[in-house]
C-alpha cells in the first residue's frame, strides 16, 4: 500500500514539465495540472525532476495532532481572529485609497496579517486536515452566516478524523 503521493503547487510551477517524462504511471500527464494520485505510487521521480520544485511527496495519512493546552489554544485563537479582523480593516482601507504607496502597504500588511494568522492556527492545533480540532472548526463554522456551507459538508464528508 502506497504511503505517500506527489502533489502539484500551481504557484510554484514553471511549466517546465519534465515530470511528465519521468513519471513511470503517467500521474503528471493531465490536463489541468494536478496530479492524478489514482495513478500516483508515490516513487519521487517527478519531484527529483522538476526545476521549479513545485512537487511534493506527501504522506497519505498523517499522524494525530500534538496535544495543546487549553489556554494556549484559546490565546492563540483569539489572536488569530485579531490579526483576521486586522487584514480585513487593512485590505478595506487598501481599496478605498487613491494613494498608490498607501495601497501597496495596506496590502502588505493585510498579507502579512493572514499569514500571521495562519501561523497561529496551525500552532492553537489546526495544522492537520484530519485532526479533531480541525473538525470541530469545520462544524463549528457551520452555524456561521457568512461561511460557503456546501464546501465546509464537503470537506467534513471527504477528510476522516485520524483520532
Amino acid at each position: 500500500m502506497k504511503k505517500r503521493v506527489a502533489v502539484r503547487n500551481i504557484q510554484l510551477c514553471t511549466k517546465d514539465c519534465l515530470c511528465l517524462y519521468v513519471c513511470p504511471y503517467g500521474a503528471t500527464d493531465t490536463e489541468d495540472s494536478v496530479i492524478d494520485i489514482s495513478k500516483c505510487d508515490g516513487c519521487g521521480a517527478c519531484a527529483e525532476a522538476c526545476p521549479s520544485k513545485a512537487i511534493s511527496l506527501v504522506p497519505i495519512s498523517y499522524p494525530p495532532q500534538q496535544r495543546k493546552d487549553k489556554d494556549v489554544v484559546n490565546a492563540l485563537r483569539k489572536l488569530s481572529t485579531s490579526k483576521t479582523k486586522q487584514e480585513n480593516i487593512a485590505l478595506q482601507i487598501a481599496k478605498q485609497t487613491n494613494k498608490k504607496g498607501l495601497s501597496n502597504l495596506l496590502f502588505a500588511i493585510s498579507k502579512s496579517n493572514r499569514i500571521i494568522a495562519e501561523d497561529l492556527l496551525r500552532e492553537a492545533g489546526y495544522m492537520l486536515p484530519q485532526s479533531k480540532n480541525t473538525h470541530q472548526l469545520l462544524k463549528a463554522l457551520l452555524k456561521e452566516d457568512d461561511i460557503p456551507k456546501e464546501s465546509v459538508k464537503y470537506l467534513l464528508e471527504k477528510i476522516e478524523p485520524n483520532e
